[in-house]
């Protein structure tokens, strides 16, 4: 048997598998099929019997729901899983195209190292076991995207099994409790993915874009544990935060970067479950949400109004809010899976397994790849609540929305305000701002150290938490001014002349003789009219709390 060994190549740090295992001859591994126009292939889900949450929705009290994911992830690497093809967002069409993304004849895919130890380390931060031995083969199939007429695939023994992911929901009428749930993760495959077809309608013409032939995936599988679409939504962005913080994929769903295909079936408790339909292509995690959800209702009134499910493929129509039929998948298809002759098995090793002298640029070493795990969410949003004593659910938010964690953590190093005020801004004022105007973090007009002065100046009692709305209405509109300039210029520090404001609150107390008599008699509400008419004569300059202190000195004197 010969000696195990990865021999650079080409640019893009690109190696060759000359490992010989039993005959085989060098090359290296992709994964089933996945792509953004339709993924043209069997599920790899395999649905088993097991106890599931009940979402319980109208007439749907009889029944339950089993949704399964199989989650499409494009690689982060600088050339292809097999060539030294650049990897490169809205390129001009067929620019980045190698002979052997072409599917010319004598061309030899090439490993590329990065896509493996992408795998590798998506694997361990998802609690898989890592096979040290996995397999290619080929899958067959025609469609004009996919030049050499098959895929390569990791079909009978992937890099990557029985993995786990948790994540949270929000559950009660205000969505302010969190429940954990875990789901089981199947497999992990490395798999190149096919070009893009471009279909004219205008001209009754498809048109073939090879760029994306031959980009990395890693093809993650979820076991059928999850019952609705918001567990399914809440579970794949949960996975998109892990990939964003390993940096194995950027998972830029409107980019095609994350792509997932929903099984859903639907079956009375106790019962065998039913017929499964596959919803594929979903690339945002709203109308994954919106699918499921619509299937499982579909799929219920037909079986009430008598009717049965088919096993077929469809597709989100996101304008309608449905699902059409693609194509059924009654007749099952041949895909004539055959080890890949081109690449012999990829090999593994651990601290223990390592060859002696082997040389580390010519292997991976597993162990090596845990070592480089960064903090994962789950690991940063404990640390949140540990540090600023903040709400589970607060946590969820800062990290779901992109860029929201580093922004507030920016706040927080340049204020002296409490941090839970700066939650309190991040979430409810300055997010707020952001979901009205439909912008993203990166596009916002504030940036983190405006809020943060402005944040100060309301710890410093320099200006009220009315002036600090005021503050910030105008930072969101007029770029370039300081929250300092701006109070400045509109005159909205608090008032600090303690005499004037007993003189303020004294007149207005003889202005409304019967509010005092009101406040005498022990009323909530009147000292609370007081202060506001207080107030609304200093121009909200006074602080209530102050304004409340001289009233009440006044009234007992």
């Amino acid at each position: 048997m010969a000696a195990p060994v990865l021999r650079r190549c080409c640019p893009g740090r690109r190696w060759v598998l000359a490992y010989v295992d039993r005959g085989s001859r060098h090359g290296t591994g992709a994964p089933t099929g996945s792509r953004s126009s339709g993924k043209r292939g069997q599920s790899s889900v395999v649905q088993q019997p097991l106890i599931t949450a009940e979402k319980p929705r109208k007439g749907e009290h009889k029944w339950a729901a089993v949704v399964g994911l199989e989650i499409h992830a494009q690689i982060s690497s600088n050339s292809k899983l097999f060539s030294g093809s650049q990897v490169h967002f809205a390129a001009p069409p067929n620019s980045l195209v190698s002979f052997f993304d072409a599917s010319l004849p004598g061309t030899l895919p090439v490993l590329n190292r990065r896509c493996v130890e992408a795998a590798v380390m998506t694997g361990l931060a998802l609690n898989c076991h890592i096979n040290k031995k996995s397999l290619f083969d080929r899958k067959h199939y025609f469609y004009a995207d996919l030049p050499a007429g098959y895929q390569i695939t990791q079909q009978r023994l992937p890099i990557a099994v029985n993995g786990s992911l948790a994540y949270s929901v929000y559950v009660g009428k205000k969505r302010s409790q969190v429940i954990n749930k875990t789901v089981r993760i199947k497999q992990i495959q490395l798999e190149q993915d096919s070009g893009k077809s471009l279909h004219d309608d205008r001209r009754s013409q498809t048109l073939i874009d090879l760029n994306r032939a031959g980009v990395g995936l890693l093809e993650v599988v979820l076991e059928p544990d999850m019952s609705c679409g918001e567990e399914a939504a809440t579970a794949v962005r949960e996975l998109q935060l892990i990939l964003q913080a390993l940096g194995t994929s950027q998972a830029n769903m409107a980019e095609g970067q994350l792509r997932v295909d929903a099984n859903v079936s639907v079956h009375h408790p106790g019962e065998p479950w039913g017929v499964r339909t596959e919803v594929k292509n979903l690339n945002s995690a709203r109308f994954l949400a919106k699918a499921i959800d619509y299937e499982i209702q579909r799929q219920i009134n037909e079986l009430e109004n008598g009717g049965e499910i088919l096993n077929e493929t469809r597709s989100f129509d996101y304008k309608l809010g449905c699902t059409v039929p693609m194509r059924d998948k009654e007749g099952k298809q041949d895909y004539r899976f055959i080890p890949e002759p081109n690449l012999p098995p990829l090999r593994l090793y651990d601290s223990a397994s390592l060859p002696a002298g082997a040389d580390p640029q010519q292997v991976i070493n597993i162990d090596q790849i845990r070592e480089w795990l960064p903090e994962l969410p789950s690991v940063t949003r404990e640390k949140l609540i540990q540090q600023y004593g903040m709400l589970p659910e607060h946590s969820l938010t800062l990290l779901n929305e992109v860029g929201l964690l580093e922004f507030f953590q920016n706040v927080i190093k340049e204020t002296r305000a409490e941090p839970k005020k700066v939650t309190s801004w991040v979430l409810n004022t300055f997010l707020g701002f952001l979901k009205q105007q439909n912008l993203a973090v990166s596009e916002s007009p504030v940036t983190p150290s405006a809020l943060a002065e402005l944040l100060t100046l309301l710890d410093r009692k320099t200006i009220s938490s009315a002036a600090a709305k005021q503050v910030f209405e105008e930072l969101w509109r007029s770029e370039g001014k300081t929250p300092a300039q701006i109070v400045s210029e509109k005159k909205l520090e608090l008032m600090q002349d303690r005499e004037a404001l007993e003189q303020l609150c004294h007149a207005t107390m003889e202005a409304h003789p019967q509010v005092v008599m009101d406040m005498k008699k022990g009323n909530p509400r009147a000292i609370n009219k007081l202060i506001g008419l207080v107030r609304k004569a200093t121009g909200s300059r006074a602080d209530p709390t102050v304004i409340k202190e001289v009233l009440e000195e006044k009234l007992s004197s």
